[in-house]
C-alpha cells in the first residue's frame, strides 16, 4: 500500500482553511510535504468564491453579515459554494504530484478522485454516480451546485459534491464540499439571482433519509480512498514549515480585503514569502 497523509483539521474560518490547501500544495511542490487528503469543516459557515468569480450582485454581501457568514475567494476557479458548519458539509481536499496519482491529465486526476468519492458515499449506501461527460453550455452559474461538471457526483440527477482544482507544475490540489444537509432559507438569501438552488442539487440526508454525521462520511471517504486507490492513510498534522506558510497566507492573501474583491489576478501566481512568525492573523473576512 502507498502511505498519504491523513489530515482532519478542526472546524475554522475560510481564510484559514484556504490558507492550509494552498500550504500543503506548496510543500508538496517543494517535495517538503507528502501528499494529502485532508477532511475539514468552517467555523463560521463560509461563502467561497472562485479564484476569478466577481464578488457581485449574486452572492449577497448583506445576506452574508447579517447572517454571521463569512466570505472568502479560493485558490481554485469556479463558481461559489455555501459551507455550512460540520452538521451539514463535509469538505475534502486532495494535494499530490502527477506521480503520486499516476497521471499528469487534468481531467483523469478528478476521475482518480472522483472514484475514490464515490467508493466511500456509496459505502454508507448513497445511490451516487460519477458523470463523466457535460456538454458544458451557456455560461458559468454563480452558484457551484447549479451546474455539474466532468467526473462529479450526483443523486438521480443532482449534484451532491462540488469541487474545483488548481494545478501549479506537477502537482495539483483539488478540493470540494460533500453536502451533508441543507440549509434552504440560507441558501436562497445568499444567492438571490439563482432562481432556485435546490432543483440542481441534492445532500446525503435527501438521498438516505437520514443526515450522517461529518464523522461518518470521513470514515467512508476514507475508505473509499484506500480501497479504491491501495492508499494507506496515516493521520497526521500540519508541520512547523506548514504552519508557518499558513500563517503567512491567512496575513497576506486570505484575510485581506484586496484579495476578497478582486477577481484579477496573475496566471502565475506563487505563495508569498516566508515572514517572521507572530504577525497578525487577520482571519475574518
Amino acid at each position: 500500500m502507498t502511505a498519504w497523509r491523513l489530515l482532519v483539521t478542526e472546524a475554522t474560518d475560510g481564510a484559514t482553511n484556504m490558507a492550509i490547501d494552498e500550504a500543503l500544495l506548496a510543500g508538496r511542490q517543494a517535495g517538503t510535504s507528502p501528499a494529502t487528503t485532508r477532511f475539514y469543516a468552517w467555523d463560521p459557515p463560509t461563502v467561497s468564491l472562485g479564484y476569478g468569480q466577481p464578488l457581485d450582485r449574486h452572492v449577497d454581501v448583506v445576506a452574508c453579515r447579517a447572517l454571521g457568514i463569512g466570505l472568502v475567494r479560493r485558490l481554485t476557479g469556479g463558481s461559489a459554494i455555501y459551507h455550512d458548519g460540520p452538521e451539514r458539509e463535509l469538505t475534502y481536499s486532495v494535494v499530490a504530484s502527477a506521480a503520486d496519482v499516476g497521471t499528469p491529465d487534468l481531467l483523469e486526476t478528478y476521475r482518480w478522485i472522483g472514484r475514490a468519492l464515490l467508493r466511500g458515499l456509496t459505502e454508507i449506501g448513497a445511490p451516487a454516480e460519477m458523470i463523466p461527460v457535460t456538454d458544458g453550455a451557456g455560461p458559468t452559474p454563480a452558484f457551484c451546485f447549479a451546474r455539474t461538471g466532468r467526473y462529479e457526483i450526483e443523486v438521480a440527477g443532482r449534484k451532491l459534491v462540488g469541487s474545483a482544482q488548481r494545478r501549479q507544475g506537477g502537482c495539483f490540489l483539488q478540493h470540494g464540499a460533500v453536502v451533508l444537509g441543507v440549509d434552504e432559507p440560507r441558501l436562497r438569501a445568499l444567492f438571490p439571482t439563482t432562481a432556485d438552488p435546490l432543483s440542481t442539487m441534492t445532500s446525503l440526508e435527501a438521498s438516505l433519509g437520514r443526515r450522517p454525521s461529518f464523522d461518518e462520511c470521513a470514515a467512508a471517504l476514507r475508505s473509499g480512498f484506500e480501497t479504491e486507490h491501495g492508499l494507506d492513510l496515516q493521520p497526521g498534522g500540519l508541520d512547523e514549515e506548514e504552519m508557518r506558510a499558513v500563517e503567512r497566507l491567512v496575513t497576506e492573501r486570505y484575510g485581506t480585503v484586496a484579495w476578497l474583491q478582486s477577481e484579477d489576478r496573475p496566471r502565475g501566481l506563487r505563495s508569498p514569502r516566508p515572514r517572521p512568525a507572530g504577525v497578525g492573523d487577520g482571519r475574518r473576512t
